[in-house]
C-alpha cells in the first residue's frame, strides 16, 4: 500500500474545499467514483441502495455532498435534497477512510466518522466501506475489455504495484 504522508494533501484539498461550491465536488467525484465501480463487486451491492440520497458532510470544510443511488451508479443530488443516510466527520478523517489508512469500524467506533439517517441503510453502506476492496484486474477489464484488461491485470500483479496501491489484481 502506498503511504502517503496525511497532512501534505489535506490543506490544498481543504482550501480547494472551501473555495468551490459543492455541487462541483459532487459532480466530480460522482464520475469519479462511478469510473473506480467499474467491474467491482461492490457495484452490484448498490441495487440495495437504489433511490437513496447520500451525504458525505466534511464538517472542517463546511463541505455537504448530495449523491443518489440510480442505476447501481452515484448521480449529483440538487442542493437542498433531503439525504436518507449522512457520514459525518472531518476531512482527515475521510482521507484515513479513502487511503485504507484507518479500518472504518474503527473510525466509526471511535465517532471520528457518524452515521446519521436511516439506521438499515446506514449500517448497509458501513458495512460495504468495511468490506471494501479494490480489483484492480476485473476493473482494468471492465474498462479496456477481457484480453487487455487481463494482460494489463497480469503485468501489474507481476510488478508488485498493485500491492504498493493496497488492492487485488
Amino acid at each position: 500500500m502506498i503511504k502517503l504522508p496525511i497532512k501534505l494533501p489535506l490543506q490544498p484539498l481543504s482550501v480547494l474545499l472551501r473555495a468551490l461550491p459543492d455541487s462541483l465536488h459532487t459532480e466530480f467525484l460522482s464520475r469519479l467514483f462511478n469510473h473506480l465501480l467499474k467491474g467491482q463487486w461492490m457495484a452490484e451491492q448498490l441495487v440495495d441502495l437504489e433511490g437513496k440520497c447520500l451525504s458525505i458532510a466534511i464538517s472542517d470544510s463546511a463541505t455537504d455532498l448530495l449523491f443518489t443511488i440510480k442505476d447501481r451508479r452515484l448521480v449529483r443530488s440538487p442542493r437542498g435534497s433531503k439525504w436518507d443516510v449522512r457520514i459525518k466527520g472531518k476531512l482527515e478523517d475521510f482521507w484515513l477512510l479513502a487511503t485504507r489508512r484507518e479500518d472504518p469500524d474503527t473510525l466509526f467506533f471511535n465517532r471520528q466518522l457518524a452515521i446519521e439517517g436511516e439506521t438499515e441503510a446506514g449500517l448497509y453502506l458501513k458495512n460495504m466501506l468495511d468490506a471494501m476492496e479494490f480489483d484492480w484486474e476485473a476493473h482494468l477489464q471492465a474498462v479496456l475489455g477481457p484480453g487487455p484488461g487481463k494482460r494489463l491485470g497480469q503485468l501489474i500483479k507481476s510488478s508488485g504495484i498493485d500491492k504498493r496501491l493496497g488492492g487485488q489484481a
